[in-house]
Formats: C-alpha cells, structure tokens, sequence
C-alpha cells in the first residue's frame, strides 16, 4: 500500500531537519562555550553557586546566540549553507556580544556580585544586539 503524499514528505524531509537542528544545537553549544572561555568571569561556577545574576545573564546570551542562528537556518537551503550562515551569524554575535562588555565595562565584575540590575541591562543589550544581527541575515 503507497504512502500519502504527506507522509512521504515527512518521510523524505523529517531527517533533513533533524540534521539541520543538530547541526544548529552544535553551533549554539560551541558558541556558548566559546563565550563562557572568553568572559572573564566564570558563568558556570557562579550559577552553582547560586548566582541569579549570572544566570539570568547566561540565559541571555544563550537566546542571543539562538536568536541569529534561528534566522540563518531559516533562510539556508542546504547542510553547507546552514553551516556557514550559522557560523557567520555566531561568530558577528560573538563579536557584539564583546563589545557590549567592553562598552558596558564593570557590569561583568558587578555579576559576579550577584547584581540583577547588571545582569539586566547585559541581557537587553545582548538579545538587542541578536535581533539586529538576525535581521541583517534575513535582509
């Protein structure tokens, strides 16, 4: 008995997508590595700690880097595509992410204080930051 179209499609598309995810989960793992190595504070051990401040911040730049890499996987056609726009869009957001830091000076060291209001202020520029980097990608 033959498939419904429909399900052929699902048949045929469903293991592209698990691998365009894959791909994507990979990049936005390295790339949250990547920046808790960069950070001079230690986002990890803090949250152990009980750092509200440094987990809201990490949580931040997990969806900042989400943000763009989503956009790029919308927009890619193939396997290579999504890894090159991905890793583009990851490594602009990287980039941006340190210079809000370096422009935002002192608010790393106040996280690590535990202070919300820092931790804030970091989160709003990061996912601002990612939004127009998303945007820029899907123009």
């Amino acid at each position: 008995m033959p498939f419904s179209p429909e399900l052929q499609a699902f048949a045929s598309g469903f293991p592209i997508t698990l691998l365009h995810v894959s791909i994507s989960v990979a990049m936005l793992l390295a790339a949250a590595a990547l920046y808790i190595w960069l950070t001079p504070h230690k986002e990890i051990s803090l949250v152990r700690s009980g750092n509200v401040a440094a987990a809201v911040d990490l949580g931040g730049v997990l969806v900042g880097l989400a943000i763009p890499l989503a956009f790029s996987l919308k927009g890619s056609t193939s396997i290579v595509d999504v890894a090159l726009w991905g890793v583009a869009t990851v490594a602009v957001q990287l980039l941006v992410f340190r210079l809000v830091d370096l422009v935002l000076h002192g608010l790393p060291k106040r996280i690590q204080e535990g202070e919300m209001a820092a931790a804030a202020l970091l989160v709003g520029a990061k996912l601002a930051t990612a939004l127009i980097v998303a945007a820029a990608v899907a123009a």
